[in-house]
């Protein structure tokens, strides 16, 4: 085995690393606090061949793969929460399905604009009354002509107000067991109809757009039809794979970022005349804080490694989205304790990554339903 990196994915670390250091750190805590989406970030993102890591050079990518993606996620994210959810949000789920399933057309019209930092994407999976379920969708496109006609509810919905296009799930019909069959429709956010909304007040990645969609009579062409209709729910299901993968790099990073300011918080802070790193309590937190990031590290590396060689993933994207957003989460509380009372002020800034992490814990398979997914693949 070999765990070195290659000299792309290396620079690749080094390019974003640089970016997210100069661009996006000096903003972290205005995102936040403002709730802001960094629209113009994300064109500076555009321009540096970020947002199109994994895609091909002719549809206008950079021809990077799966671990030179989650590593640029991963350093985004050690330095904001909220542009790293976003960024994750726009190349997993808005981008990636048309790659693996989309058209050579589709990847032309609606694929190289996201690819090449021209346009945003977002993925409409989730409705209020089906979200772990994503097998309870109603939202419904019926036939017409040459036409599908939407109509539905999504919520939870992450870059809608600011991306060109959503592919949205529907159920299309019923197959011959009489279930419904769910397919995935690239809906265009000017589609006359279509009503997107940003009201939530959220407790954490403040600066990425979280929307709610509503579809009233939405008619978009059947060539807007992604991949083979009868395959929908599988093909999202091979989408949430991947998306896994980047969810995990998200919260690697701010694990990686907790563990950053509290060792060098405990450095500079003295009590009892010398610095609490001195101190078996705080050297025990840390001790265990750099183990479990090192671990989740290995693990998300090993997903998008395991994706990249077209080898069976589904259950090491599992491990690593439950491993490193749990890890997130521990990482941010034990740095908040490490800081004291100053963690709990926003300007020390390891708040805000505890309530970034915890949506990691929730969306795109709760943790729940990755240890479902874990179980399942184990053959229980």
């Amino acid at each position: 085995m070999n765990f070195e990196l290659t000299k792309e994915q290396t620079m690749t670390r080094k390019m974003v690393s640089d970016f997210a250091e100069a661009v996006i750190k000096p903003r972290a805590v205005e995102i936040d606090k403002e709730a802001s989406f960094p629209l113009d970030i994300f064109e500076q993102m555009g321009e540096l061949g970020i947002l199109g890591i994994p895609f091909p050079e002719e549809y206008g990518g950079s021809g990077g793969d799966t671990l030179s993606y989650a590593i640029a996620v991963e350093e985004v994210g050690r330095v904001c929460g909220s542009t790293g959810l976003s960024f994750a949000a726009t190349v997993s789920l808005g981008a990636s399905p048309i790659y693996y399933f989309g058209t050579k057309e589709q990847k032309e019209k609606f694929l190289t604009p996201m690819a090449e930092g021209k346009a945003l994407g977002s993925f409409g999976l989730t409705e209020p009354n089906a979200g772990s379920d994503a097998g309870g969708t109603k939202t419904t496109a019926e036939e017409d002509g040459d036409d599908y006609i939407i109509n539905g509810e999504k919520c939870f919905i992450t870059n809608a107000s600011f991306a060109k296009t959503i592919i949205v799930t529907a159920v299309t019909g019923k197959n011959e067991r009489g279930k419904n069959i769910i397919s995935a429709i690239i809906v265009p956010t000017d589609a006359e109809g279509l009503t997107i909304t940003s009201d939530y007040d959220k407790m954490g990645v403040r600066g990425s757009d979280t929307a709610e969609i509503v579809l009233d009579n939405v008619r978009v062409p059947k060539e807007n039809l992604l991949g083979d209709p009868q395959k929908g729910f599988n093909q999202f299901l091979y989408t949430l794979d991947g998306g896994r993968i980047s969810i995990a790099s998200l919260g690697l990073g701010i694990a990686q970022a907790s563990l950053d300011k509290a060792l060098a918080y405990a450095k500079e802070r003295k009590q009892f005349g010398k610095p609490i790193s001195d101190f078996q309590a705080i050297q025990f937190k840390l001790a265990d804080m750099a183990m479990e990031v090192e671990l989740a590290r290995n693990i998300v590396y090993k997903a998008a490694w395991l994706k990249d060689q077209d080898k069976p993933f589904s259950k090491e994207a599992a491990y690593a989205k439950l491993y490193a957003t749990e890890t997130a989460f521990r990482a941010a509380n034990q740095a908040i304790q490490i800081h004291g009372g100053y963690g709990y002020m926003r300007e020390y800034e390891v708040e805000r990554y505890l309530r970034d992490a915890k949506l990691l814990e929730i969306g795109e398979g709760t943790s729940e339903v990755q240890r479902m997914v874990i179980a399942r693949q184990l053959g229980c």
